[in-house]
Protein backbone atom coordinates (compact mmCIF):
# COMPACT_ATOMS: atom_id res chain seq x y z
CA UNK A 1 0.00 0.00 0.00
CA UNK A 2 1.03 3.80 -0.49
CA UNK A 3 1.17 3.98 3.50
CA UNK A 4 3.58 1.00 3.52
CA UNK A 5 5.59 2.13 1.58
CA UNK A 6 5.60 5.84 3.02
CA UNK A 7 6.25 4.59 6.32
CA UNK A 8 9.29 1.91 4.92
CA UNK A 9 10.85 5.38 3.23
CA UNK A 10 10.64 6.47 7.00
CA UNK A 11 11.94 3.53 8.10
CA UNK A 12 15.46 3.58 5.51
CA UNK A 13 15.86 7.08 6.53
CA UNK A 14 16.05 6.42 10.41
CA UNK A 15 18.17 3.54 9.71
CA UNK A 16 21.05 5.58 7.38
CA UNK A 17 20.38 8.57 9.09
CA UNK A 18 18.87 11.94 7.99
CA UNK A 19 22.39 13.38 6.64
CA UNK A 20 23.65 10.41 4.89
CA UNK A 21 20.48 9.74 3.61
CA UNK A 22 20.21 13.42 1.48
CA UNK A 23 24.04 12.75 1.32
CA UNK A 24 23.37 9.46 -0.78
CA UNK A 25 20.50 10.57 -2.83
CA UNK A 26 22.44 13.43 -3.62
CA UNK A 27 25.06 11.05 -5.50
CA UNK A 28 22.69 8.73 -6.56
CA UNK A 29 20.79 11.38 -8.34
CA UNK A 30 24.23 13.00 -9.63
CA UNK A 31 25.74 9.49 -10.74
CA UNK A 32 22.41 8.34 -12.38
CA UNK A 33 21.46 11.67 -14.42
CA UNK A 34 19.25 10.81 -17.09
CA UNK A 35 19.90 7.11 -17.19
CA UNK A 36 17.53 4.14 -15.48
CA UNK A 37 18.50 2.48 -12.42
CA UNK A 38 17.61 -0.24 -10.35
CA UNK A 39 17.08 -0.53 -5.93
CA UNK A 40 20.38 -1.94 -5.41
CA UNK A 41 22.07 1.61 -7.71
CA UNK A 42 20.23 4.05 -4.70
CA UNK A 43 20.92 1.43 -1.46
CA UNK A 44 24.21 1.26 -3.19
CA UNK A 45 24.86 5.42 -2.39
CA UNK A 46 23.21 4.94 0.77
CA UNK A 47 25.73 2.38 2.03
CA UNK A 48 28.72 4.34 1.03
CA UNK A 49 27.47 7.34 2.98
CA UNK A 50 25.83 6.04 6.08
CA UNK A 51 28.07 2.58 6.13
CA UNK A 52 25.45 0.60 6.85
CA UNK A 53 25.32 -2.61 5.26
CA UNK A 54 21.69 -2.44 3.10
CA UNK A 55 22.55 -5.80 1.05
CA UNK A 56 19.86 -7.41 2.79
CA UNK A 57 17.37 -4.63 3.31
CA UNK A 58 15.41 -3.91 0.05
CA UNK A 59 14.54 -8.28 0.15
CA UNK A 60 13.88 -7.82 3.93
CA UNK A 61 11.09 -5.14 3.14
CA UNK A 62 10.04 -5.17 -0.31
CA UNK A 63 9.77 -8.70 -0.83
CA UNK A 64 8.14 -10.11 2.07
CA UNK A 65 4.65 -9.04 3.14
CA UNK A 66 3.49 -8.88 6.72
CA UNK A 67 3.93 -6.62 10.08
CA UNK A 68 6.40 -7.50 13.05
CA UNK A 69 4.71 -6.55 16.42
CA UNK A 70 7.23 -4.92 19.18
CA UNK A 71 6.34 -5.81 22.76
CA UNK A 72 8.31 -4.52 25.84
CA UNK A 73 9.83 -6.56 28.70
CA UNK A 74 10.40 -5.10 31.62
CA UNK A 75 11.40 -5.89 35.57
CA UNK A 76 11.89 -3.61 38.03
CA UNK A 77 12.87 -3.72 41.83
CA UNK A 78 11.02 -2.50 44.84
CA UNK A 79 11.64 1.06 44.28
CA UNK A 80 10.52 1.27 40.84
CA UNK A 81 14.11 1.15 39.08
CA UNK A 82 14.17 -0.61 35.91
CA UNK A 83 16.72 -4.13 36.34
CA UNK A 84 16.16 -5.37 32.85
CA UNK A 85 14.72 -4.08 29.46
CA UNK A 86 14.54 -5.82 26.34
CA UNK A 87 12.11 -5.27 23.05
CA UNK A 88 10.59 -8.65 21.93
CA UNK A 89 9.87 -8.73 17.89
CA UNK A 90 7.23 -11.52 16.69
CA UNK A 91 5.45 -11.81 13.65
CA UNK A 92 2.50 -14.37 12.42
CA UNK A 93 3.39 -17.59 12.08
CA UNK A 94 1.94 -17.45 8.22
CA UNK A 95 4.48 -15.05 7.15
CA UNK A 96 6.84 -15.10 9.63
CA UNK A 97 10.07 -12.86 8.69
CA UNK A 98 11.38 -10.69 11.34
CA UNK A 99 13.21 -7.66 10.42
CA UNK A 100 16.04 -5.20 11.93
CA UNK A 101 14.34 -2.00 13.13
CA UNK A 102 15.57 1.22 13.68
CA UNK A 103 13.37 2.76 16.67
CA UNK A 104 12.90 5.06 19.64
CA UNK A 105 11.86 4.83 22.67
CA UNK A 106 9.85 7.23 24.57
CA UNK A 107 9.62 7.62 28.52
CA UNK A 108 6.76 9.72 29.34
CA UNK A 109 5.89 11.51 33.24
CA UNK A 110 3.86 13.81 34.35
CA UNK A 111 4.61 17.78 34.73
CA UNK A 112 3.91 20.20 37.80
CA UNK A 113 1.24 21.45 35.79
CA UNK A 114 -0.07 17.93 35.04
CA UNK A 115 0.70 17.80 31.68
CA UNK A 116 2.07 14.03 30.41
CA UNK A 117 5.33 14.59 28.66
CA UNK A 118 8.40 12.69 27.30
CA UNK A 119 11.62 12.64 29.59
CA UNK A 120 13.82 10.43 27.98
CA UNK A 121 14.58 9.05 24.08
CA UNK A 122 16.42 6.29 23.45
CA UNK A 123 17.32 5.56 19.79
CA UNK A 124 18.14 1.95 18.84
CA UNK A 125 18.73 -0.80 16.78
CA UNK A 126 16.22 -3.72 17.03
CA UNK A 127 16.84 -7.14 15.16
CA UNK A 128 15.92 -10.91 16.19
CA UNK A 129 13.51 -12.36 18.71
CA UNK A 130 15.28 -10.17 21.78
CA UNK A 131 17.02 -6.73 21.79
CA UNK A 132 18.36 -5.98 25.28
CA UNK A 133 17.72 -2.51 26.21
CA UNK A 134 21.11 -1.85 28.50
CA UNK A 135 21.27 1.77 28.30
CA UNK A 136 17.26 1.78 30.42
CA UNK A 137 19.02 -0.10 33.45
CA UNK A 138 19.22 1.54 36.43
CA UNK A 139 16.57 4.08 35.53
CA UNK A 140 13.06 4.75 37.25
CA UNK A 141 10.23 3.36 35.30
CA UNK A 142 8.31 6.30 34.42
CA UNK A 143 4.40 6.44 33.61
CA UNK A 144 4.35 5.51 30.08
CA UNK A 145 7.00 3.80 27.83
CA UNK A 146 6.15 4.11 24.02
CA UNK A 147 7.90 1.78 21.80
CA UNK A 148 8.39 3.61 17.92
CA UNK A 149 7.69 6.63 19.55
CA UNK A 150 8.21 9.37 16.55
CA UNK A 151 7.00 6.36 14.54
CA UNK A 152 10.16 5.83 12.56
CA UNK A 153 9.20 1.61 12.28
CA UNK A 154 7.00 -0.30 10.23
CA UNK A 155 5.81 -1.98 12.99
CA UNK A 156 2.76 -3.03 15.65
CA UNK A 157 3.88 -1.86 19.39
CA UNK A 158 2.18 -3.10 22.45
CA UNK A 159 2.00 -1.15 25.54
CA UNK A 160 2.90 -2.60 29.13
CA UNK A 161 -0.17 -2.80 31.50
CA UNK A 162 1.57 0.28 33.86
CA UNK A 163 1.40 2.40 30.56
CA UNK A 164 -2.05 1.29 29.11
CA UNK A 165 -3.33 2.06 32.89
CA UNK A 166 -0.96 5.39 32.39
CA UNK A 167 -2.96 6.14 28.39
CA UNK A 168 -6.94 5.35 30.23
CA UNK A 169 -6.02 7.99 32.77
CA UNK A 170 -3.99 10.57 31.16
CA UNK A 171 -3.60 10.25 26.91
CA UNK A 172 -5.65 13.62 27.02
CA UNK A 173 -2.46 15.32 28.34
CA UNK A 174 -0.08 14.43 26.30
CA UNK A 175 0.03 17.89 23.96
CA UNK A 176 1.37 16.14 20.90
CA UNK A 177 -0.20 14.97 18.68
CA UNK A 178 1.67 12.26 17.29
CA UNK A 179 2.51 10.20 20.42
CA UNK A 180 -1.23 10.36 20.90
CA UNK A 181 -2.22 8.80 18.16
CA UNK A 182 0.45 6.52 18.37
CA UNK A 183 -0.94 5.31 21.89
CA UNK A 184 -4.29 5.17 20.34
CA UNK A 185 -2.95 2.77 17.70
CA UNK A 186 -1.11 0.55 19.98
CA UNK A 187 -4.47 0.41 21.98
CA UNK A 188 -6.45 -1.00 19.43
CA UNK A 189 -4.13 -3.12 17.89
CA UNK A 190 -3.77 -4.57 21.12
CA UNK A 191 -7.05 -5.15 21.36
CA UNK A 192 -8.67 -6.19 17.58
CA UNK A 193 -5.52 -8.89 18.13
CA UNK A 194 -6.74 -9.93 20.96
CA UNK A 195 -3.72 -9.18 23.58
CA UNK A 196 -5.68 -6.96 25.45
CA UNK A 197 -8.81 -6.65 26.82
CA UNK A 198 -11.38 -4.86 24.56
CA UNK A 199 -13.28 -3.15 27.47
CA UNK A 200 -9.94 -1.53 28.70
CA UNK A 201 -10.22 -0.08 24.60
CA UNK A 202 -13.07 1.35 25.19
CA UNK A 203 -12.26 2.94 28.81
CA UNK A 204 -9.31 4.56 26.85
CA UNK A 205 -11.45 5.72 23.98
CA UNK A 206 -14.34 6.99 26.27
CA UNK A 207 -11.81 8.83 28.68
CA UNK A 208 -9.86 10.76 26.09
CA UNK A 209 -11.38 11.11 22.57
CA UNK A 210 -13.14 14.37 23.89
CA UNK A 211 -9.38 15.97 23.66
CA UNK A 212 -9.20 15.09 20.02
CA UNK A 213 -10.00 18.09 17.92
CA UNK A 214 -9.24 16.76 14.43
CA UNK A 215 -12.63 15.26 12.87
CA UNK A 216 -10.81 12.27 11.09
CA UNK A 217 -9.31 11.30 14.23
CA UNK A 218 -12.68 11.43 16.18
CA UNK A 219 -14.38 9.45 13.05
CA UNK A 220 -11.44 6.83 13.40
CA UNK A 221 -11.99 6.50 17.18
CA UNK A 222 -15.52 6.29 17.14
CA UNK A 223 -15.53 3.42 14.80
CA UNK A 224 -12.71 1.36 16.15
CA UNK A 225 -15.38 1.97 19.53
CA UNK A 226 -18.42 0.49 17.42
CA UNK A 227 -16.72 -2.26 16.11
CA UNK A 228 -15.03 -3.13 19.52
CA UNK A 229 -18.60 -2.76 21.26
CA UNK A 230 -20.32 -4.99 18.20
CA UNK A 231 -17.66 -7.49 18.08
CA UNK A 232 -14.79 -7.35 20.71
CA UNK A 233 -16.49 -7.56 24.01
CA UNK A 234 -17.14 -10.67 25.30
CA UNK A 235 -20.81 -11.71 24.51
CA UNK A 236 -22.35 -11.74 27.97
CA UNK A 237 -20.24 -8.13 28.54
CA UNK A 238 -22.01 -6.46 25.84
CA UNK A 239 -25.34 -4.84 26.56
CA UNK A 240 -23.90 -3.41 29.87
CA UNK A 241 -20.45 -2.15 28.09
CA UNK A 242 -22.95 -0.82 25.31
CA UNK A 243 -25.41 1.26 27.87
CA UNK A 244 -22.00 2.43 29.40
CA UNK A 245 -20.53 3.45 26.65
CA UNK A 246 -23.68 5.35 25.11
CA UNK A 247 -24.20 7.30 28.32
CA UNK A 248 -20.43 8.33 27.84
CA UNK A 249 -20.97 9.30 24.40
CA UNK A 250 -24.18 11.20 25.40
CA UNK A 251 -22.13 13.34 27.60
CA UNK A 252 -19.04 13.63 25.56
CA UNK A 253 -21.89 15.21 23.05
CA UNK A 254 -23.40 17.73 26.08
CA UNK A 255 -19.73 18.99 26.47
CA UNK A 256 -18.61 19.40 23.27
CA UNK A 257 -17.81 22.98 21.77
CA UNK A 258 -21.21 23.97 20.59
CA UNK A 259 -21.35 23.40 16.34
CA UNK A 260 -18.23 21.38 16.34
CA UNK A 261 -17.68 18.79 14.02
CA UNK A 262 -16.76 16.15 16.90
CA UNK A 263 -20.33 17.13 18.93
CA UNK A 264 -21.79 16.20 15.61
CA UNK A 265 -20.23 12.72 15.59
CA UNK A 266 -20.93 12.39 19.17
CA UNK A 267 -24.76 12.83 18.80
CA UNK A 268 -24.51 10.41 15.89
CA UNK A 269 -22.40 7.60 18.02
CA UNK A 270 -24.56 7.93 20.97
CA UNK A 271 -27.61 7.36 18.66
CA UNK A 272 -26.68 4.20 17.08
CA UNK A 273 -26.63 2.82 20.69
CA UNK A 274 -28.99 4.40 22.51
CA UNK A 275 -31.02 1.37 23.68
CA UNK A 276 -32.57 2.16 26.79
CA UNK A 277 -35.55 3.88 27.44
CA UNK A 278 -33.85 6.71 28.96
CA UNK A 279 -31.13 7.22 25.67
CA UNK A 280 -33.79 6.42 23.60
CA UNK A 281 -35.95 9.14 25.36
CA UNK A 282 -32.97 11.38 24.43
CA UNK A 283 -32.99 10.87 21.04
CA UNK A 284 -36.35 11.87 20.47
CA UNK A 285 -36.11 14.74 22.26
CA UNK A 286 -33.11 15.86 20.09
CA UNK A 287 -34.96 15.14 16.91
CA UNK A 288 -38.25 16.94 17.95
CA UNK A 289 -36.53 19.62 19.39
CA UNK A 290 -37.51 19.06 23.47
CA UNK A 291 -34.74 18.27 24.39
CA UNK A 292 -32.29 21.01 21.69
CA UNK A 293 -28.41 20.41 22.15
CA UNK A 294 -27.14 24.00 22.03
CA UNK A 295 -25.00 24.28 18.82
CA UNK A 296 -26.18 21.36 17.21
CA UNK A 297 -27.51 22.01 13.63
CA UNK A 298 -30.32 19.23 12.72
CA UNK A 299 -30.35 19.20 9.40
CA UNK A 300 -32.19 16.42 7.25
CA UNK A 301 -29.10 13.99 7.82
CA UNK A 302 -28.80 13.76 10.97
CA UNK A 303 -32.93 13.91 11.23
CA UNK A 304 -31.90 10.52 9.76
CA UNK A 305 -29.91 9.29 11.92
CA UNK A 306 -31.85 9.72 14.84
CA UNK A 307 -35.04 8.51 12.75
CA UNK A 308 -33.03 4.96 12.22
CA UNK A 309 -31.75 5.05 15.98
CA UNK A 310 -35.25 5.00 17.42
CA UNK A 311 -36.14 2.23 14.57
CA UNK A 312 -33.61 0.04 15.77
CA UNK A 313 -34.46 0.78 19.49
CA UNK A 314 -38.25 -0.03 19.16
CA UNK A 315 -40.11 3.49 19.81
CA UNK A 316 -41.29 4.51 16.22
CA UNK A 317 -42.71 2.44 13.05
CA UNK A 318 -43.19 2.16 9.59
CA UNK A 319 -45.71 5.24 10.10
CA UNK A 320 -43.12 7.58 11.27
CA UNK A 321 -40.55 6.23 8.76
CA UNK A 322 -43.24 7.45 5.99
CA UNK A 323 -43.99 11.01 7.53
CA UNK A 324 -40.13 11.49 8.03
CA UNK A 325 -39.47 10.24 3.85
CA UNK A 326 -42.84 13.06 3.01
CA UNK A 327 -39.89 15.22 4.47
CA UNK A 328 -36.89 13.93 2.22
CA UNK A 329 -38.21 12.60 -1.35
CA UNK A 330 -34.67 12.54 -2.18
CA UNK A 331 -32.08 9.24 -3.40
CA UNK A 332 -30.81 9.98 0.08
CA UNK A 333 -33.87 10.09 1.72
CA UNK A 334 -35.07 6.50 0.04
CA UNK A 335 -32.13 5.20 1.29
CA UNK A 336 -31.94 6.10 4.67
CA UNK A 337 -36.07 5.21 5.16
CA UNK A 338 -35.18 1.94 3.64
CA UNK A 339 -32.31 1.34 6.32
CA UNK A 340 -34.91 2.84 9.00
CA UNK A 341 -37.24 -0.01 8.09
CA UNK A 342 -34.69 -3.13 7.61
CA UNK A 343 -33.80 -1.77 11.45
CA UNK A 344 -37.07 -2.21 12.86
CA UNK A 345 -36.73 -4.47 15.93
CA UNK A 346 -39.30 -7.65 14.76
CA UNK A 347 -39.28 -10.72 12.89
CA UNK A 348 -41.57 -9.27 10.25
CA UNK A 349 -39.33 -6.15 9.11
CA UNK A 350 -36.45 -8.48 8.67
CA UNK A 351 -38.18 -10.85 6.88
CA UNK A 352 -39.53 -8.21 4.46
CA UNK A 353 -35.54 -6.54 4.12
CA UNK A 354 -34.66 -10.34 3.88
CA UNK A 355 -37.37 -10.73 0.96
CA UNK A 356 -36.55 -7.77 -0.78
CA UNK A 357 -32.34 -8.16 -1.08
CA UNK A 358 -32.07 -11.68 -0.89
CA UNK A 359 -35.38 -13.38 -2.63
CA UNK A 360 -36.42 -10.91 -5.11
CA UNK A 361 -33.19 -8.55 -6.04
CA UNK A 362 -35.92 -6.06 -6.73
CA UNK A 363 -33.79 -2.99 -5.09
CA UNK A 364 -31.15 -0.94 -6.62
CA UNK A 365 -27.15 -1.07 -5.54
CA UNK A 366 -28.15 1.59 -3.54
CA UNK A 367 -31.40 1.03 -1.43
CA UNK A 368 -30.17 -2.64 -1.33
CA UNK A 369 -27.05 -1.89 1.12
CA UNK A 370 -29.08 -0.06 3.05
CA UNK A 371 -31.16 -2.19 3.65
CA UNK A 372 -28.09 -4.77 4.81
CA UNK A 373 -27.55 -1.95 6.69
CA UNK A 374 -30.76 -1.69 8.49
CA UNK A 375 -31.31 -5.94 8.55
CA UNK A 376 -27.97 -6.31 10.27
CA UNK A 377 -28.57 -3.47 13.05
CA UNK A 378 -29.65 -4.94 16.01
CA UNK A 379 -29.77 -4.68 19.50
CA UNK A 380 -30.33 -8.21 19.68
CA UNK A 381 -28.27 -10.58 17.89
CA UNK A 382 -30.49 -13.24 17.97
CA UNK A 383 -33.55 -11.60 16.10
CA UNK A 384 -31.42 -12.64 12.85
CA UNK A 385 -30.02 -15.28 14.21
CA UNK A 386 -32.16 -17.68 12.14
CA UNK A 387 -30.62 -16.18 8.67
CA UNK A 388 -27.67 -17.44 9.47
CA UNK A 389 -27.97 -20.61 7.56
CA UNK A 390 -30.49 -19.31 5.14
CA UNK A 391 -27.04 -16.96 4.11
CA UNK A 392 -24.86 -19.81 3.40
CA UNK A 393 -27.67 -21.48 1.17
CA UNK A 394 -28.75 -18.44 -0.17
CA UNK A 395 -24.89 -17.22 -0.82
CA UNK A 396 -24.00 -19.75 -4.53
CA UNK A 397 -27.81 -18.52 -6.01
CA UNK A 398 -26.66 -14.76 -5.22
CA UNK A 399 -23.30 -15.32 -6.75
CA UNK A 400 -24.83 -16.46 -9.96
CA UNK A 401 -27.61 -14.69 -11.02
CA UNK A 402 -26.91 -10.85 -9.38
CA UNK A 403 -23.94 -8.36 -10.60
CA UNK A 404 -20.73 -8.77 -8.95
CA UNK A 405 -21.53 -5.08 -6.83
CA UNK A 406 -24.83 -6.69 -5.89
CA UNK A 407 -23.57 -10.24 -4.69
CA UNK A 408 -20.25 -8.50 -3.13
CA UNK A 409 -22.86 -6.17 -1.00
CA UNK A 410 -25.38 -9.11 -0.31
CA UNK A 411 -21.92 -11.84 0.34
CA UNK A 412 -19.93 -9.40 2.65
CA UNK A 413 -22.78 -7.45 4.40
CA UNK A 414 -25.27 -10.40 5.50
CA UNK A 415 -22.81 -12.72 6.48
CA UNK A 416 -23.36 -13.87 10.29
CA UNK A 417 -20.73 -11.71 11.69
CA UNK A 418 -23.00 -11.13 14.85
CA UNK A 419 -23.26 -14.82 15.12
CA UNK A 420 -19.29 -14.81 17.02
CA UNK A 421 -19.43 -18.70 17.51
CA UNK A 422 -17.29 -21.81 16.86
CA UNK A 423 -20.59 -22.60 14.88
CA UNK A 424 -20.09 -20.06 12.69
CA UNK A 425 -16.82 -20.98 11.62
CA UNK A 426 -17.32 -24.41 11.03
CA UNK A 427 -20.17 -23.78 8.34
CA UNK A 428 -18.07 -21.19 6.84
CA UNK A 429 -15.03 -23.35 6.32
CA UNK A 430 -17.77 -26.38 5.17
CA UNK A 431 -18.80 -23.70 2.56
CA UNK A 432 -15.09 -22.48 1.33
CA UNK A 433 -14.98 -25.87 1.25
CA UNK A 434 -17.47 -26.90 -1.25
CA UNK A 435 -15.96 -24.06 -3.86
CA UNK A 436 -14.85 -24.99 -7.10
CA UNK A 437 -11.12 -23.06 -8.41
CA UNK A 438 -13.23 -20.81 -10.38
CA UNK A 439 -15.30 -19.44 -7.39
CA UNK A 440 -12.07 -17.67 -6.10
CA UNK A 441 -13.76 -14.42 -5.92
CA UNK A 442 -16.05 -15.87 -3.37
CA UNK A 443 -13.64 -18.01 -2.08
CA UNK A 444 -11.45 -14.33 -0.95
CA UNK A 445 -14.75 -12.88 0.04
CA UNK A 446 -15.48 -15.67 2.64
CA UNK A 447 -12.02 -16.25 3.90
CA UNK A 448 -11.95 -12.09 4.76
CA UNK A 449 -15.64 -12.83 6.32
CA UNK A 450 -14.03 -16.18 8.40
CA UNK A 451 -11.51 -14.25 9.35
CA UNK A 452 -13.28 -11.46 11.28
CA UNK A 453 -15.37 -14.01 13.08
CA UNK A 454 -12.02 -15.51 14.04
CA UNK A 455 -10.80 -12.37 15.26
CA UNK A 456 -13.50 -11.62 17.15
CA UNK A 457 -13.84 -14.86 18.85
CA UNK A 458 -9.87 -14.41 20.15
CA UNK A 459 -10.77 -10.77 21.20
CA UNK A 460 -13.67 -12.05 23.02
CA UNK A 461 -11.55 -14.61 25.05
CA UNK A 462 -9.00 -12.01 26.09
CA UNK A 463 -11.95 -9.63 27.39
CA UNK A 464 -13.30 -12.49 30.11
Amino acid sequence: TYAKGASVLKQLVAWVGQEEFMTGVRAYFGKHAWANTVLADLLAELEAASGRDLSAWGQMWLETSGVNTLAPEIQTDGDGVITSFAIRQSAAETEPTLRAHRLAIGFYDRETDGRLVRTRREELDVEGELTDVPALVGTAKPALILLNDDDLAYAKVRLDPTSLATATDALRDIAESLPRALVWGSAWDGARDGETPARAYVRLVLANIGAESDSSVVQTLLRQLATTLEFYVTAPAQAEAKQAAAEGLRKLAVSAEAGSDSQLQFVKAFASLAASADHLDAVAGVLDGSAAIPGLELDQDLRWELVAALAAGGRIGRDRIDEELSRDRTSTGQCAAALAMAALPTPEAKAEAWRQVVETGELSNAVQQAAINGFIRVHDASLIAPYAEKYFEAVPGIVAERTHALAQQIVVGLYPARQTTAATLERTDAFIAGLGDEQGALRRMMLENRDGVARALRAQAADR
